[in-house]
């Protein structure tokens, strides 16, 4: 078992780009390589950001994919990377994921 630690996001909730008025409810976690886990806390601010950032931008359509989840995952991953540095995050596991 590799020695990880889990960092916990704050849920989301932002508008979705629709005519009518929908909301995505996401929340996560990040398992992160134990050794980084105080830097990774340290970055929740910017993670959040970028996870906002980019949760406001999807559409609908983009959800309705039965791999949507999969794809989401793997850019908020890219993205996290991208503020933290490689090889400090290992997932995002999705915890919630509600449109409504």
């Amino acid at each position: 078992m590799p020695k990880v630690g889990f960092v916990d996001l704050a849920p989301v909730v932002v508008s979705v780009n629709t005519s009518d008025s929908r909301h995505l409810k996401f929340h996560a976690q990040l398992e992160v390589n134990a050794p980084y886990m105080a830097d990774v806390e340290k970055m929740k601010p910017r993670i959040m950001d970028v996870l906002n950032g980019y949760l406001r931008a999807i559409e609908v359509s983009d959800l309705e994919d039965s791999l949507a989840l999969m794809r989401i995952r793997g850019h908020l991953l890219r993205r996290i990377e991208i503020v933290v540095g490689e090889g400090l995050v290992r997932d995002v596991l999705v915890m919630e994921f509600v449109l409504n």
